[in-house]
């Protein structure tokens, strides 16, 4: 964007003309709704306290034929640039999602089907059949985002529907964002031996090998190997690794897969731009968990932070419910300890038709008070207005309102509007880190293949990478690091949230500047350890701040080759043991300003966490059953006041006495409008199953 333009995001904020925006936004399909509806709806919509909605662009439905494209003269509702007229005159911002892909519950998932019919944009599997997504209501073939044809297509689409678009870009009109693409995952074969295999795409890899090695005298050096050029290299089909000296040829595929989602998006974005449109651009990964829960395994193929680079901010989409309370607080944990902006691009509202847990209004209250509770800052309820394919959406196609969808939704954008959440700041001084090496191994060393997604319950296995499909050889280490990170990484986030302490999610490539926000970093090392990331600890260390490491002080990096950037760093300091009442739990090494404390087993990782903690003053909460969880928020300008998340994700009631170590004369529940009973630093309050209550706090 402009330097001077109007619309700035940073700092975990979207700005408009110097200020925070609240986006909480709805998505509403005017293709699948009759167009004299269209302005009740948003009416409906405007009255549940959305200040945006959420606009998805089928080519699928817009192409005629090849270049030709109905915008309104055949079919009155594909009139996209009166609908987007309309939202401006209702004064409601506007988000638009044109694709190429946006699933949307779409036969073809938003392509003409001339596209996926086209043997040459197909991807492929490791045995070179083409990929199939095992989506409902039918299979379709996977589109293989390395091949030139299919941008060449896209750019057709493009010509059209962006020349639309333009004319109501902000500041021209109300419209302040756009998505590149949709869900960008491989067509969720997460799996790295199931797609993308195609000649366009193996040219690809063979290209950023070239990139990544610069000749092949080094590829064979790491590789230990003696290809004659990176035309021979051929990308690994299935995981064959035997020593350690193998897992680079593997790990590369792996990088490489995280590659192809960032440079296929950053070429999406490069042709909208070329098309005049300025404001910013961002993109919505899957959720990266699997089916709902909290593992290591939040980042390849996804790079959130990576993507940032090409494009203004970059989300993950959540569809959940009360029972996973785990999965909503690490994704949004994560987005908002990595992204520039922490937003939901897909936040359920109402379920598909085969979804195996639809729940009710109650958890979509839930789940909302969650994600605002671990600091969410903008969302888009997926779908606010109903539609085929579609069950239960607070507002249904005819306009009519489901009461008591319509007033949670109501409620929530009321409450956050009211009490500015937009400008509230989570109080974290701990970040917990997944080690991007370390879930690159694990994503390389999956035994089973198969596609994903609809096939997970018929399978009663996730196609994520987890110990059950996973390698359980050492390769040469003391265990295999590929499934014992994970118990190392959960042991840590576990800790954390039993004992008290505020903290958020990232990987270990996050940049330094956004590490020396907080007082401490944990991170699980082994043997290896990528040189970057030890640089980088060794110079937050420098810094000022702490880090935690184990089991293993690293001795290679990435490549296998000796780095002895950490050892080397701790080596010659006057290191001695922390210790918790005579027990010795690890060693404090100092490293500049700050320290490096080596944990070689957790034991009990709450003493020994604590015993770290409470030299650096880190942030806790006070909790009377280690079943609540609390979140601690800052409010700009009221430095008397707290707004504090307390949170049952339990199935059972609780009488809950809780606190932040600081006295509060007043505590209003701003949901019911209710006081809580205050007794110093501590009040109390019943705690029904599955609830969020949402206090605020003066002093």
């Amino acid at each position: 964007m402009p330097e001077n333009f109007p619309i700035k995001v940073g700092n975990r904020q979207f700005r408009l003309n110097g200020e925070p925006l609240s986006i909480y936004s709805g998505a509403v399909h005017y293709w699948r709704l009759d167009r004299d509806k269209w302005d009740d709806i948003l009416t409906k919509v405007k009255g549940m306290g959305f200040n945006t909605v959420s606009i998805y662009i089928p080519w699928e439905v817009h192409e005629i034929k090849r270049g030709e494209f109905d915008f309104g003269q055949v079919n009155p509702s594909n009139d996209i640039d009166a609908f987007l007229t309309l939202c401006e005159q209702k004064e409601l911002n506007i988000i638009v999602r044109p694709g190429p892909q946006i699933n949307s519950e779409l036969t073809w998932f938003g392509y003409p089907i001339r596209i996926l019919d086209d043997v040459e944009m197909q991807a492929q599997t490791a045995w070179g059949s083409k990929s199939v997504l095992t989506q409902v209501p039918r299979p379709i073939p996977a589109i293989s985002y390395a091949s030139d044809k299919f941008f060449t297509e896209t750019a057709l689409w493009y010509d059209a529907i962006f020349s639309i678009l333009v004319k109501h870009q902000y500041p021209k009109g109300r419209l302040i964002a756009s998505q590149v693409d949709n869900e960008m995952a491989f067509f969720f074969h997460i799996n790295p031996y199931e797609s993308d295999f195609s000649p366009s795409s193996i040219r690809a890899y063979q290209a950023f090998l070239k990139e990544k090695y610069e000749t092949i005298e080094k590829l064979n050096q790491v590789y230990r190997s003696n290809y004659v050029s990176f035309e021979y290299v051929d990308a690994p089909r299935r995981f064959s690794a035997e020593t350690h000296k193998d897992i680079p040829f593997h790990t590369d595929w792996i990088e490489y897969r995280e590659f192809y989602l960032i440079n296929s998006m950053d070429r999406l974005a490069k042709m909208i731009r070329a098309r005049g449109f300025t404001v910013p651009l961002f993109h919505n990964y899957p959720h990266p968990l699997g089916p709902g829960g909290s593992v290591s395994g939040i980042t390849t193929p996804f790079n959130l932070i990576g993507l940032e680079d090409k494009l203004d901010f970059v989300g993950f989409d959540i569809y959940s419910r009360k029972e996973l309370y785990e999965h909503v607080k690490t994704v949004v944990s994560y987005v908002v300890g990595s992204s520039r902006y922490p937003y939901i691009p897909e936040f359920i509202a109402g379920v598909w038709p085969w979804y195996l847990n639809p729940g009710g209004f109650e958890d979509e209250e839930f789940v909302t008070k969650a994600a605002l509770m671990h600091g969410i800052k903008g969302f888009s309820r997926y779908m606010i207005v109903e539609r085929n394919r579609w069950l239960a959406s607070p507002v249904r196609r005819d306009g009519r309102v489901r009461k008591e969808n319509y007033e949670v939704f109501r409620h929530v954008n009321e409450m956050a509007l009211g009490h500015h959440f937009v400008d509230n700041k989570r109080q974290v001084d701990v970040l917990l880190l997944a080690n991007r090496d370390y879930d690159r191994l694990e994503a390389a060393s999956a035994l089973i293949s198969f596609p994903g997604d609809f096939l997970e319950p018929l399978l009663g296995v996730s196609e994520y990478p987890n110990f059950m499909i996973t390698s359980e050889k050492n390769l040469d280490f003391k265990q295999p690091i590929q499934q014992e990170k994970a118990n190392w990484f959960m042991n840590n986030y576990k800790t954390l949230s039993d004992a008290s302490y505020q903290f958020l999610l990232s990987d270990s490539q996050l940049a330094l500047e956004r590490l020396k926000e907080y007082k401490a970093v944990l991170v699980s090392s082994f043997e290896f350890m990528g040189a970057e990331l030890q640089f980088k600890l060794v110079e937050y260390a420098k810094s000022g701040g702490t880090v935690v490491l184990g089991p293993i002080l690293p001795h290679l990096n990435e490549k296998m080759f000796n780095d002895t950037t950490i050892l080397d760093a701790i080596a010659g300091g006057n290191s001695k043991p922390a210790t918790s009442n005579g027990e010795i739990l690890g060693t404090a090494y100092p490293v500049g300003k700050g320290q490096m404390i080596h944990l070689p087993q957790l034991l009990d990782a709450e003493k020994t966490l604590g015993v770290i903690f409470a030299d650096l003053n880190a942030v806790k909460v006070v909790k009377n059953d280690v079943r609540l969880d609390l979140t601690v928020h800052a409010l700009p300008n009221e430095k008397s006041k707290k707004l504090v998340f307390v949170c049952n994700p339990s199935a059972d009631a609780i009488d809950a006495k809780v606190g932040i170590g600081e006295s509060f004369k007043k505590v209003t529940e701003i949901w019911s409008g209710k006081e809580a009973k205050v007794d110093g630093s501590v009040w109390s309050d019943a705690m029904p199953a599955y609830t969020i209550k949402i206090y605020e706090c003066e002093g």
